[in-house]
């Protein structure tokens, strides 16, 4: 459902058959569990990496072309999924003839956990059904590398997006958004604030799917979705503990501004892109991300919230197997047409 005025909360019916069977079929995948992360990212490519997904899961695409953006950190990779549209209206006609907008994503993990693999079949599903380039990017993990550097990564990207070498592939330079799902959410919020404050070139937008906005222990949907709905509540703080740095960076306190824009007042939100918001009732993070939205909608920036109330957190990678799941994909890529009018 989509609404106009936010609440602080949100709520949850019945958990949708389909994601229910996944969950069930998949026993050991867990967000945050018990495991060593490193077994996490393992198993996370056995279920969700698009090289394991049968055939008939794999969504369609026009074409994938993998690049690499220089960074202050070192070189990110990058893959570009080009809607079938896109290709076909291209041919015969030279690059600088049509330009078309642009998703830069942030894929969600906890920071930690993940990869664009993991991510290419929402991000391929996405493209098509939004008639519009989308841009994985395979940012350096926590806590490997803690904050800021995965977030610095997303500004170097998104300048190459906004910049010749996305001219050069058809972008639309004034038309690129940003996203990402959960912790990519996170990051999402995280520099759209950061653009604002430097005053340099922002995102057209903002698609946030479930994001973090903050640490969500104190809210109702923590105890409701504690545990068993594939993202583990306790596992976030691991997660926030793998991201946050040490020393000699400890001026980067867990409330800071970039680690958690939720947390932020009302007025230092203000001048913020417009944002596409959607969150799940079986989410440990259904309520911050709901929160975060209605702080931005009362700093005075545009939202369309879309709220599900019988699914969980990871519908976009869980989307081959749900059509509960599906038909919410659907509707992200009608939020992501509404962010680049």
């Amino acid at each position: 459902m989509a609404s106009n005025e936010i609440p602080m909360t949100g709520g949850r019916t019945t958990l949708a058959s389909s994601v229910g069977q996944f969950l069930k079929d998949n026993p050991s995948l867990h967000l945050g569990g018990q495991v060593d992360f490193h077994e996490e990212r393992r198993h996370h490519l056995e279920v969700f990496g698009f090289h394991n997904l049968p055939q008939e899961k794999q969504g369609p695409i026009g074409r994938v072309e993998f690049a690499e953006v220089r960074g202050r950190h070192g070189t990110v990779p990058v893959s570009l999924f080009y809607p079938r549209n896109f290709e076909d209206s291209r041919r015969g006609m030279s690059k600088g003839d049509i330009k078309t907008p642009a998703l830069v994503y942030m894929h969600g993990g906890g920071y930690t956990v993940g990869s664009v693999d993991e991510f290419e079949n929402g991000l391929r599903l996405l493209a098509e059904k939004a008639n519009m380039i989308t841009i994985g990017v395979e940012y350096h993990l926590a806590p490997e590398f803690p904050f800021p550097h995965a977030l610095d990564d997303y500004a170097d990207v998104l300048v190459w997006a906004q910049g010749e070498e996305g001219s050069s592939r058809g972008i639309d330079s004034d038309r690129v958004i940003g996203g990402g799902d959960s912790a990519g959410g996170n990051m999402t919020a995280a520099l759209a604030l950061r653009l604002e404050d430097e005053g340099k070139k922002q995102m057209k937008g903002q698609l946030l799917l479930y994001p973090e906005a903050r640490l969500p222990f104190d809210t109702p949907a923590a105890s409701e979705n504690n545990s068993g709905y594939y993202l583990e509540c306790n596992g976030i703080f691991s997660f926030a503990d793998h991201y946050l740095p040490r020393a000699p960076n400890e001026h980067y306190p867990p409330a800071h501004r970039y680690i958690s824009p939720g947390m932020q007042k009302v007025e230092d939100l203000k001048g913020l892109p417009r944002a596409a918001l959607f969150t799940c009732g079986f989410d440990p993070l259904r309520d911050v991300g709901v929160e975060y939205g209605h702080k931005l909608q009362k700093a005075g920036t545009q939202v369309d919230w879309h709220h599900y109330p019988d699914l969980t957190h990871g519908f976009l990678q869980m989307a081959p197997w749900s059509e509960e799941a599906m038909k919410a994909v659907a509707e992200c890529a009608e939020g992501m047409k509404k962010l680049v009018l």
